[in-house]
């Protein structure tokens, strides 16, 4: 299986845009269906515009979720704890920009508290309204990186997204199978080389 590992700096904001109707979004949809050589008044893609648009509405909700929001609660009762939380095997789907078609994997999330922690759910639900989005592999993870920067101040953050993009295996150079790796560590993971392999090695079963 080909790997490609990549590191990369921040992403910009997102600026908010005008929204078209529903009903703009789904003769969009015919014009693309009457593009591609078929006949959207036909019986069976008769409503594939308004399930288009439904599907949208799921497949790209986090345009509409504060991914922020979900950090707001921090528990502080910990007993002390200070040490590497790791929640690995995070599933996601999400859409490439470049080409609007899916690619999907799995992201490793861990970090050392800095007074206190947040429910383990959170961490997945951030990479939820980010991979809902049209999205570079890049860009999700520094974005993943970003917020929780931003809203825990922990001393070390460490990220890492696998996934295999259709864009590869559906088109283009057609190589099914082949996986992108990006990752990125800020605090004592990224000044510590020693935190790094031991990140590594517990994603892997390590002990």
């Amino acid at each position: 299986m080909d790997k490609v590992v990549k590191t990369f700096s921040a992403p910009k904001p997102l600026e908010p845009v005008e929204r078209p109707t529903r009903a703009e979004a789904e003769e969009a949809v015919r014009t693309l269906l009457r593009w591609a050589g078929d006949n959207p008044a036909r019986e069976g893609l008769l409503d594939t515009p308004k399930r288009v648009v439904k599907a949208y509405e799921e497949l790209f909700s986090g345009y509409r979720e504060d991914a922020a929001a979900h950090l707001g609660t921090v528990f502080e009762e910990v007993e002390g704890y200070d040490d590497l939380v790791l929640v690995k095997d995070i599933p996601f789907f999400s859409h490439c920009e470049h080409h609007m078609v899916p690619f999907h994997g799995v992201a490793h999330i861990a970090y050392y508290p800095e007074g206190g922690v947040v429910g383990l759910s959170k961490l997945a639900r951030i990479v939820d309204v980010f991979s809902k989005r049209l999205q570079t592999q890049e860009t999700m993870t520094a974005q993943i990186v970003e917020v929780i920067e931003e809203q825990l101040h922990p001393r070390g953050l460490a990220v890492m997204v696998e996934a295999e993009h259709m864009c590869m295996s559906m088109r283009g150079v057609k190589k099914s199978g082949s996986s992108t790796t990006t990752c990125r560590f800020t605090g004592i993971f990224r000044d510590d080389p020693a935190e790094q392999v031991r990140f590594f090695t517990l994603l892997r079963g390590g002990r």
